[in-house]
């Protein structure tokens, strides 16, 4: 028998049976830095624990629509300042104890606090206050009308926390989801198991073990072996067409929210000169970086927005390959001869292999740089906490996260206060048309300012045994959300 099969001995006219398996491991190529989504930007977090462990108020479907979570319904007022929130009944912590309304407005104040370690305290600045009316009933009350607060409760950033569990969260989450966190084995994996006291529809799976494989090559010998039995996110694209084509195994392709940017210091000289980032940007051929780093598999973009969304403004015609033009802009920028900056890569494949052909391709203009590859906690402590780079790349996977560049302290350093005002329009506006005129005019904003470097929309690729089936194809968000993931035999 397999390692993975829960084994039943029932004679069936006179014959053994096996007992559906309901056990799955999956692997991820990024190991969180610890395990609270509330308190950093690390996707790999959400990525086990969204959806799985954690829930807020609302969730994202695979479509990435809104829809309920821990909201069973909410009414909001004619003036669009206050959203009253009914909440589920019977829903427990994995501790044991009752979730009510404290502990959303414990949630929200800790994540709004001044002190917050909250990499996404932008979703809750339109709050003014929130109230618990009764241990069902939530009050928000916001300081101006806010067109995507449902959208940003969704986030995992937004997920309700036991205030008992706060000392610990790090490495040991308690949520309210269909699976509770049972061990982490740091440097290998981490395992969660059914939570039976589930407010919701019981998941199919009673455990799920989540194992890290940075390599790729680690990564072909584990599937192939069927060691493991999916891989988020598989980090060789070049293996697909072999894993397509053998009936073991399926190969879910899809999109997500991944800008994949060449972020770039807008505050470290000479980058600081817009000049000179346009410079960057006319070196770059995107889709040699694609081919070369991706084997095909991204969509080019002009922009830090989704191609498949349907406000997202083509304009790549601002920074096409263009060489020659990057050599005059350096020259016009006073660096005829180019100069040396850092380019610290983080462990996804995109990264260190993208790395290497842009830093071939920067080097043909006159720009050298030099190449650290950090591994995620280094990263997040070195560019993102410390901004201490020049050049970076890195997929932005979080849904709608053009406001990122209305937040001058942000690791990329940009401060522009027009586009700040265009972000406090948008937050304001409810009327659609009117929303989608902003979000063109703020994609505009920092494709002509060159803020970052644009590459390519990340897709997703899972390979998965065959036999698997309710695993998304698309990422809305961080997550691979095992709440309807089943073995079909």
């Amino acid at each position: 028998m397999t390692r993975h099969l829960t084994l039943a001995a029932l004679l069936l006219s006179g014959t053994a049976a096996v007992a559906q398996q309901t056990d799955l491991t999956i692997a991820l190529q990024l190991e969180p830095p610890h395990l609270d989504p509330t308190s950093a930007a690390a996707g790999a977090i959400d990525q086990v624990l969204y959806s799985n462990v954690f829930e807020g108020l609302t969730r994202f479907t695979e479509s990435g629509a809104v829809e309920p979570g821990l909201a069973s319904d909410w009414e909001i007022s004619d003036d669009g300042l206050t959203y009253t929130f009914t909440l589920r009944d019977g829903v427990t912590f994995h501790d044991g104890t009752d979730m009510t309304a404290e502990d959303v407005v414990f949630s929200f104040e800790r994540a709004m606090a001044e002190d917050s370690q909250n990499a996404q305290k932008v979703l809750f600045e339109n709050i003014d206050t929130v109230e618990a009316v009764d241990p069902q009933t939530v009050r928000i009350t916001l300081s101006q009308p806010d067109g995507s607060l449902l959208f940003n409760l969704a986030w995992g950033d937004a997920v309700i926390v036991a205030p008992e569990s706060i000392e610990s969260i790090k490495s040991n989450p308690v949520g309210t989801g269909p699976f509770r966190f049972e061990e982490w084995v740091q440097g290998d994996s981490i395992t969660l198991t059914r939570y039976d006291e589930y407010w919701g529809d019981a998941p199919a799976l009673t455990e799920a073990t989540f194992q890290f494989i940075s390599d790729p090559t680690a990564a072909f010998a584990a599937m192939m072996a069927q060691d493991i039995d999916a891989f988020y996110s598989y980090p060789a694209p070049e293996n697909l067409p072999q894993f397509a084509s053998d009936p073991r195994f399926q190969v879910l392709e899809g999109s997500t929210e991944g800008e994949t940017i060449l972020g770039i210091n807008n505050q470290l000289e000479p980058l600081n000169d817009v000049r000179v980032r346009q410079a960057i940007a006319h070196a770059i051929d995107r889709q040699a970086v694609i081919d070369g780093a991706m084997f095909g598999q991204g969509t080019p973009i002009g922009t830090h927005f989704a191609p498949h969304n349907p406000d997202y403004v083509d304009l790549l015609d601002l920074s096409p390959h263009d060489p020659e033009r990057a050599r005059e802009l350096l020259a016009e920028a006073g660096y005829a001869d180019g100069f040396t900056t850092t380019l610290k890569l983080p462990p996804p494949s995109y990264a260190r292999r993208g790395g290497e052909i842009i830093a071939s391709q920067l080097r043909e203009v006159g720009i050298e740089t030099e190449i650290t590859n950090l591994e995620w906690a280094q990263w997040l402590e070195e560019v993102f906490r410390g901004r201490d780079f020049g050049l970076t790349i890195v997929s932005h996977t979080e849904p709608m996260d053009i406001n990122i560049y209305a937040r001058p302290d942000y690791y990329f350093g940009y401060d522009n206060p027009e586009f700040q005002d265009v972000m406090e329009r948008l937050s304001a506006t409810t009327e659609p048309a009117a929303r989608s005129d902003l979000l063109a005019e703020a994609q505009r904003m920092i494709a002509e300012d060159y803020v970052n470097a644009y590459l390519f929309q990340l897709g997703v690729a899972t390979v998965a045994d065959a036999r698997v089936e309710g695993l998304w194809a698309d990422a809305p968000t961080q997550a691979v959300d095992l709440t309807d993931v089943r073995w079909t035999e």
